[in-house]
């Protein structure tokens, strides 16, 4: 039977799923099963997190290779993508900074000029060349709780800049012209990946799905004729604790958050989204979820909205025309701000837990 998916504490526990933070799910009322589909769940890990896949399907069998498939895109286009390894194109293009172009993949070239269309609307609020902060602050497995020191901070600041990436679309080139900086596409890639992924799945025919991939998720289909709904977890509480909740229907669902990587050190929390422009962790936002067409937009954007903050988003969205999502913060006091789009169909459960 084709089940809501909310993902909450109990459902984990009862089937032993690894999942992210933002879906959460409960049973649907017998009323409302339409068909006698049976739902398979798949995990895996790429991307630096847990792959999460969700099929409604009587064929057990076309289930499991259609995962397959999706774990098997993940990780092609993760070592295609990530800097962890050198041989990858992205780290190619950063051993070259300052030496050279290099031809990459018609994908990695797509990502790599979405994210500078990105930072120019922006005004470099979204920024790849932020991989010039790796290694000086820790919010993944060498966190520490300490600080870098601010001067090295500022240091790394002087390779911050997406206008010195060059790309050629005629020969499918990118150029860090200034030697010593670096990219990651650790804040828009993982989208991408979701959204091929998407297209991977229909391919196969299926209809009713989702994929998660940390915050990023995709949910396909329908629950019979009602929208799944999914929840938006509450920045200060339990990871299974929502304090909104929202249809999607054939969309993206992608939340930033400060509470995933990160720590509390004398009453300031300190986490992985860091403002290009300061080399800091943002903090105007407790966390931003857009719902959006596809996940490459949502993943990318909603770095951008949450460093900004609601005020300064908003003015953004209007300037620059931006309609093809909606948007929902938690803001640094913990109220909760949204577009006026998604004003009519957002369900406010509960307010935000309040704490550092």
């Amino acid at each position: 039977m084709r089940r809501a998916a909310w993902i909450a504490a109990a459902a984990i526990a009862a089937s032993g799923v690894a999942i992210g933070p933002t879906v959460a799910t409960a049973e649907a009322p017998a009323s409302r099963r339409a068909d006698p589909d049976k739902k398979f769940v798949y995990t895996g890990q790429a991307m630096g997190t847990v792959i999460s896949v969700f099929l409604w399907t009587d064929d057990e069998a076309k289930a499991a290779t259609g995962a397959a498939a999706v774990f098997e895109e993940m990780k092609r286009l993760d070592a295609v993508m990530t800097t962890w390894t050198p041989d990858s194109e992205v780290s190619q293009i950063n051993t070259a900074a300052g030496i050279k172009p290099v031809a990459v993949s018609a994908e990695t070239f797509a990502v790599i000029e979405r994210a500078v269309e990105i930072s120019k609307k922006s005004g470099g609020v979204f920024d790849i060349t932020v991989g010039a902060f790796k290694g000086l602050w820790k919010f993944d497995q060498d966190m520490d709780g300490t600080l870098p020191d601010p001067a090295d901070v500022k240091k790394r600041l002087a390779n911050i800049g997406y206008k010195h990436l060059k790309l050629d679309r005629k020969k499918r080139t990118v150029f860090i012209a200034k030697k010593g900086m670096s990219i990651t596409l650790g804040g828009i890639a993982k989208g991408y990946a979701v959204d091929k992924c998407v297209e991977l799945l229909h391919r196969r025919g299926f209809v009713s799905f989702m994929i998660q991939a940390g915050g990023d998720m995709y949910i396909a289909g329908t629950k019979g004729v009602d929208p799944w709904v999914v929840g938006i977890r509450d920045p200060r509480g339990a990871p299974d604790s929502m304090f909104a909740l929202a249809p999607v229907v054939d969309h993206s669902f992608s939340t930033s958050g400060d509470y995933e990587r990160g720590f509390v050190k004398d009453g300031v929390r300190y986490h992985h989204i860091l403002d290009p422009r300061t080399g800091q962790p943002a903090q105007a936002s407790r966390s931003v979820t857009i719902r959006a067409k596809d996940a490459f937009t949502a993943d990318a954007w909603s770095k951008v909205l949450f460093i900004l903050g609601w005020k300064e988003s908003l003015a953004l969205i209007k300037r620059e025309k931006l309609t093809d999502f909606e948007v929902v913060w938690v803001d640094a006091a913990n109220t909760i701000h949204m577009t006026k789009a998604i004003e009519s169909t957002l369900k406010i459960v509960k307010q935000p837990t309040p704490g550092p």
